[in-house]
């Protein structure tokens, strides 16, 4: 299901000369000397920009409205992020014009690094209480949002980790348990797979999108990959780990479902798990609201080779997080309203109002009282603990190119061995790390 707005779109990649990125950062007062500049202390109004999906505004409203009430000299002026192509290219070309807001609250995690490149993000970290405001809210997961040179130039801010969805009705027409299917293992999985296609209850045992754009394998590569290694991406380290063991024994699962029918290959126009054509799908918490009555699902968290408990599996966040920008001239406002819009209660707002899961340490428990009285939100919650996000380097939307490329030969096309394909995107990635 892909109708899900979530940004992940085609990034048109900005490309700026050195002499363009000077001037605007001059523009923007920075120092170069790595402390703060006059920006980040000076205070008065800020412009937002916030996701134009419908809860988001609703909860970006509200948010702004309590600031304003209490900040009659800092006011907020906040709109949806304009209209284009994709939030990611109408960042890149506002950054390259010098019009970009104080803050957006839609920033993709993956193009952090090349917006870092182009000079328009401000390192948070340079801000007294940054690091320990950031890592105080996020704990042990704000360590993945980190720019390679160990500061932060985003915020951690929400996330809706991905899970296996499954029709209750279609697994029991397929003779398979709806209440507490075994689908822990990849043998068990295609044994289930397998069973749903040959029934005739499904078309599809499940229906990740076949299409080619760089976000696609965060959807179906990464989140396996996440749960197989603990907790690990295509990138550690600043080196390419897609042609370890774990990897390959991934992207082969995957080539076993295509091979033997069990995903379509063909792009779906629709949802196929809502219209019946697939009987599983991964989707996040956002899902519950969106398919509502019209599925009667389950949820158990992504399979792993052997098989490993619900509280031990890791996945993919499709996360996003909040960026300042350096076009802004009153930054310590800029930051005191991050701070007020990632707060316990903010939070606490955002959750009630979106489903979506705040990127905080002990969510759940901080939280408990909506989770029991959301129970089907309960899973998602435990999952916000374990998951593994892109890398935040400058070329990473590129390496993911690469890995989408390998995997839709090898895996999706079966052209082919995955460890050949895979071996020289391995090389690709390698040498897009290398470039600054």
């Amino acid at each position: 299901m892909r109708k899900r707005i979530t940004g992940y779109r085609r990034l048109a990649v900005a490309v700026i000369s050195a002499g363009v990125v000077a001037g605007t950062l001059a523009a923007c007062g920075s120092s170069g000397g790595g402390g703060q500049t006059d920006a980040m202390k000076a205070h008065g109004p800020i412009t937002i920009w916030y996701s134009n999906n419908a809860q988001e505004v609703q909860w970006g409203k509200s948010m702004v409205y309590s600031w304003n009430s209490s900040h009659p000299k800092e006011q907020i002026k906040a709109q949806e992020v304009p209209a284009g192509k994709s939030t990611e290219e109408v960042i890149g070309a506002a950054i390259t014009a010098g019009t970009t807001p104080c803050l957006v609250f839609n920033n993709l995690p993956a193009a952090t690094g090349q917006w870092e490149k182009q000079g328009g993000l401000v390192d948070l970290s340079k801000f007294s209480d940054g690091n320990s405001y950031i890592q105080g809210r996020s704990g042990s997961s704000a360590a993945q949002y980190k720019s390679p040179n160990g500061d932060y130039f985003q915020m951690p801010w929400k996330q809706n980790p991905v899970m296996i969805f499954y029709n209750k009705a279609i697994f029991q027409k397929a003779g398979i348990d709806p209440n507490s299917p075994d689908l822990s293992t990849y043998d068990k999985f295609i044994a289930a797979a397998q069973k749903i296609k040959s029934s005739g209850a499904a078309p599809y045992a499940i229906y990740p999108a076949p299409t080619s754009e760089f976000f696609q394998p965060n959807f179906d590569y990464l989140p396996l990959l996440a749960a197989q290694t603990g907790g690990k991406t295509f990138i550690e380290n600043g080196k390419s780990n897609i042609t370890s063991q774990d990897s390959l024994d991934v992207a082969n699962f995957w080539k076993t479902i295509y091979a033997d029918g069990l995903a379509g290959k063909e792009q779906y126009q629709g949802d196929a798990f809502a219209d019946g054509k697939s009987a599983m799908a991964i989707v996040g918490p956002w899902a519950i609201a969106y398919y509502g009555d019209k599925v009667q699902w389950g949820s158990v968290p992504v399979p792993t080779k052997d098989g490993k408990a619900a509280d031990q599996t890791y996945t993919f966040p499709d996360a996003k997080n909040i960026g300042m920008y350096t076009s802004c001239k009153n930054q310590g406002t800029a930051w005191d309203v991050i701070k007020y819009a990632t707060s316990k209660d903010q939070d606490g707002k955002l959750l009630n109002v979106t489903g979506q899961m705040p990127i905080r340490s002990n969510v759940a428990s901080v939280y408990s009282s909506y989770f029991d009285s959301h129970p089907a939100y309960k899973e998602f919650g435990s999952q916000s603990e374990r998951t593994a996000d892109d890398p935040t380097g400058v070329n990473t939307i590129a390496q993911l190119q690469a890995l989408r490329d390998a995997y839709s030969k090898s895996v999706i096309n079966g052209t082919g061995t995955v460890e050949d394909a895979f071996k020289a995107a391995s090389q690709k990635i390698d040498q897009l790390q290398a470039q600054k």
